[in-house]
């Protein structure tokens, strides 16, 4: 458990038009949605549709930029979607990627922690549900947060969470991970104090989560991964 007063989470004020997201959505239904790639780490589908990645590639589901020849910019799958397109510029930083996340009824995303995705770490993730279920059980730091169509939430990944989708509906994510600049501290102090983002004690931290995500990574072969790599395994020397 986290110490009393860190932020893990956010539910910020704006709402965006659950309708427009479900337009949107339908777009892309019968579009090439892309498995997971932490196989290991859930149950059921669990699939992806980029809507930014490097070079706009629709087939690269990371969307991890390490250099300027690699910055994600729009895919075409974003054309096709003017809401979407509407709410991620409605942020004003930088974007490291935006995807559509859909995980099926009956499926489940196992317990486990993320990378450097807290606000403390200047990168971050923001979840805005667009379809979902009150059967949906998504556990952060052992608290269940409900995330309603619309609403625009603020998670820090480096602590524990699963999601369970126990209903006969699809839960589908926008998830968009960004770089933290002015407008956002603007925008995330004005909920809570700054000196409230501090990183999570090492203990909270999952070495076997590392050493999975990892095993995974290695069966792939783009740069963007390999980089990554190397700061996961850097990471991984910590506990040794």
């Amino acid at each position: 458990m986290i110490k009393k007063g860190v932020v893990t989470h956010i539910k910020f004020p704006m709402q965006f038009e659950e309708e427009k997201l479900m337009k949107d959505l339908a777009i892309l239904l019968d579009k090439k949605w892309q498995p997971h790639f932490n196989t290991n780490g859930y149950e059921g589908e669990w699939t992806i549709i980029p809507l930014y990645a490097p070079k706009g590639d629709e087939n690269n589901i990371w969307a991890l930029s390490h250099n300027n020849e690699n910055l994600p910019v729009e895919t075409a799958l974003l054309k096709l979607c003017p809401y979407f397109k509407e709410v991620i510029d409605s942020f004003k930083f930088p974007i490291v990627t935006a995807r559509i996340l859909k995980l099926n009824e009956g499926a489940f995303i196992k317990t486990h922690t993320d990378h450097e995705l807290g606000y403390e770490d200047h990168t971050f993730r923001l979840h805005i549900p667009i379809t979902t279920n009150n059967l949906v059980e998504f556990i952060l730091n052992e608290e269940r947060l409900t995330m309603l169509p619309g609403d625009c939430w603020y998670t820090n990944v480096n602590y524990p969470h699963s999601v369970a989708n126990r209903g006969n509906k699809d839960r589908v994510h926008l998830v968009i991970d960004g770089k933290r600049n002015e407008w956002s501290d603007e925008l995330f102090f004005s909920m809570e104090p700054k000196e409230r983002f501090i990183p999570p004690p090492p203990e909270d931290l999952s070495r076997e989560a590392l050493e999975q995500v990892i095993s995974e990574l290695k069966t792939h072969n783009a740069p963007e991964i390999q980089q990554h790599i190397k700061k996961l395994e850097e990471k991984l020397k910590e506990y040794q």
